[in-house]
């Protein structure tokens, strides 16, 4: 082992990633000879990835195509690139992909939400144009999770398509979409940290070759922290699995939120001096722990972890998003206070967990096994790839601390024999991080018991009941079971910011009719009885955006889950995410609720003010009302008189010399 105050720059390789979105031909429907070299695509449709055909019929209720469809790329390959491996990865195919080069069947892949790859280098053509054909099926089946689900399974080739090119030595590219790095952390504290390297290579050359692993490790400045390096001799077409173990000595480490300090660790393999492949992965060294009466603790010191569920798709676009929105989505999460996330239901991009790591945000990475169960061999064989393909790809992500095995599946015999497979695997896998799933079944039965954590879904106040009964549940959940740990992981109501009423009475929540002042009103409840019951470990609004759901009809817009802090397209945040901002951010704000209620019938109003500041004053057609202090970040005025015609209602509020203000403008008839 060497160390040294350098900086490191990752050296030149033989690997070549590049992104194949552009260009490709596609047909809504099957046909017959589509995977053919000379087969006529000159009439389909010219679309760039990400892509799905369902991004306006899957977000509008009702029936939504799902079946085949076909994709086709005419693709000259580079004929610098002759005498490597050569391999079409694809970041995300729903739910099925069948995948052809020059009519050469390369496989398929079955699952919607995970990396996969194919070995294409005897069927590509170097230095000619290739015809990449591929067949994509969102068909539901009894064979692949997800079964069915609250939400619109969108299909296509909906994230980015890479081919990827190798040299013949080489990181493993077979190994479930994985890089091929591993990066173990045992025994961490402020002093030190046991650090376990797992590197995956592979020679496909004709002749075994002494393949070096150069490992880097270096911190956020680049700057090289410590170097490890092994040799080995490596058959013919085969692989060698390096394994190097070290301490880091005071590490620096990643603290959620407070701070999100990131090492890199560059696998470097070699032949000889020859640089062959380079691979890296982030490193956040961190500790964590749950206990069952004091909650989570990050690094020996608590920590209230609350955020949101959040699904992937955007308004007219489905899951066919980008970067640019994904990043978005982080921000308005971030801004809102959210140190928290669960994926519901299914694994999501890269993008997204290198967000969460950046970010400090802890995760909850879910499969999609929702709802229930088949008990047949192929639906259990496909839960667990599915899981873990999910592992195996996101293994380094400091922010994930909870592999998630299953969403309200039920309790019966099948389906716990199942989930204690699923939390084997899970453990195979990864023997450090928490299992988890989530329930809305009785607390502490036999569902409960797999796992190493719990969360439960309530939607008292929503789904009948009363959203005040949430206290009394938390309280005797713990009681009855002392030794459990559990979050809530779902909770939440339904809000159109079209649709108001005040004061608002409990919606059917079937009806058209979900006005923004309900959701708020459960909000406060479910918020106010959360913060004080650290034992509840996570706190999971259900959930951040709207979202598509085909089989809905209620709220403003069928084929929608209005249950969001954000509307859809991400144009407007509702009451309730102000609720939370004020609670969980520290930069001042006011904000008046009922703010889009603009056009009233009634004399007087209740002024309700959600802000982070001490004491907030509200004026009314420029008159003062004084001022009022708050313990809940709730500032209430009642029965303030409005006149006939235009009102002008302000909020302000002075803090350490700064001047916050908001104002909104409401119409008496």
């Amino acid at each position: 082992m060497a160390s040294a105050a350098a900086t490191y720059s990752p050296p030149s390789s033989n690997r070549v990633d590049t992104i194949i979105d552009t260009g490709w031909k596609f047909l809504k429907g099957d046909v017959s000879g589509a995977q053919a070299p000379s087969f006529n695509d000159g009439s389909w449709s010219d679309v760039n990835l990400p892509h799905t055909w369902n991004n306006i019929d899957g977000e509008n209720g009702g029936t939504y195509y799902r079946g085949i469809s076909w994709y086709r790329l005419h693709y000259t390959v580079p004929s610098s690139y002759a005498g490597r491996q050569l391999y079409l990865q694809f970041d995300g195919a729903s739910l099925v992909a069948d995948v052809y080069v020059n009519g050469t069947y390369l496989g398929e892949h079955q699952g919607g939400f995970a990396t996969f790859r194919f070995d294409a280098t005897s069927a590509l053509t170097v230095g000619a144009t290739n015809v990449i054909a591929v067949k994509v099926n969102n068909a539901s089946s009894t064979d692949i999770p997800p079964l069915n689900g609250d939400f619109t399974v969108f299909g296509g080739l909906y994230r980015d398509a890479h081919l990827v090119v190798t040299d013949n030595v080489h990181m493993r590219m077979g190994d479930y979409g994985s890089s091929g790095l591993f990066l173990r952390q045992t025994n961490v504290s402020a002093s030190s940290a046991t650090l376990a390297i797992t590197a995956e290579t592979w020679n496909d050359s004709g002749t075994a070759q002494n393949v070096t692993l150069n490992t880097t490790i270096v911190d956020a400045t680049s700057t090289v922290v410590q170097t490890r390096s092994l040799t080995q001799s490596v058959a013919a077409h085969t692989g060698y699995t390096f394994v190097q173990n070290t301490t880091m000595v005071n590490p620096h480490l990643w603290d959620g939120q407070a701070d999100p300090y990131l090492y890199h660790v560059y696998a470097q393999v070699q032949v000889g001096t020859s640089v062959k492949d380079v691979v890296s992965a982030p490193l956040g060294i961190r500790s964590y722990h749950i206990d069952p009466n004091n909650g989570f603790f990050l690094n020996g010191h608590y920590l209230d972890l609350h955020g949101v569920n959040v699904h992937q798709d955007h308004i007219d676009q489905g899951w066919a998003i980008s970067s640019a929105e994904q990043d978005q989505d982080f921000s308005l999460m971030i801004q809102m206070g959210v140190n928290l996330i669960r994926t519901s239901h299914y694994q999501h991009a890269q993008r997204f967990y290198d967000n969460a790591d950046a970010n400090g945000v802890i995760v909850w990475s879910e499969q999609p096994i929702i709802n229930g169960i088949i008990n047949t061999t192929a639906f259990t064989q496909s839960a667990e790839q599915q899981l873990t393909e999910m592992i195996r790809q996101n293994y380094n992500h400091p922010s994930i601390i909870f592999w998630s095995i299953a969403n309200e599946v039920g309790n019966d015999t099948a389906t716990n024999t199942l989930l204690q497979a699923l939390n084997d695997v899970a453990h195979m896998q990864d023997p450090d991080r928490l299992t988890t799933l989530a329930s809305n079944s009785t607390a502490g039965n036999a569902e409960s018991k797999h796992t190493d954590t719990v969360g439960y879904n309530r939607y008292n106040g929503w789904y009948g009941g009363s959203y005040n009964d949430i206290s009394g549940i938390l309280t005797s959940t713990h009681q009855s079971f002392p030794t459990m740990s559990f979050a809530l992981s779902e909770f939440g109501a339904g809000a159109s910011i079209f649709q108001h009423q005040d004061p608002p009475t409990q919606p059917v929540t079937s009806s058209n009719f979900h006005p923004e002042e309900w959701q708020a009103l459960f909000h406060e409840a479910y918020w106010q009885a959360l913060k004080t019951r650290p034992y509840v470990w996570g706190k999971f609004i259900w959930a951040m955006f709207d979202f598509s759901s085909a089989g809905r009809n209620e709220g403003d817009h069928p084929g929608r889950n209005d249950k969001g802090m954000v509307t859809y397209d991400r144009k407007t945040n509702k009451d309730a995410y102000y609720w939370y901002k004020a609670n969980w951010t520290n930069t001042p704000f006011v904000y008046i609720t009922s703010r889009r209620f603009v056009n009233r019938t009634l004399p007087t109003v209740n002024i309700k003010i959600y802000a982070n500041t001490s004491s907030v004053t509200l004026t009314v057609n420029g008159v003062s009302l004084g001022s009022k202090t708050s313990t809940n970040h709730i500032f209430l005025w009642s029965n303030i008189a409005l006149r006939t015609g235009s009102n002008t209602v302000q909020a302000t509020s002075t803090q350490n010399g700064n001047t916050y203000q908001d104002t909104v403008t409401w119409n008496r008839a």
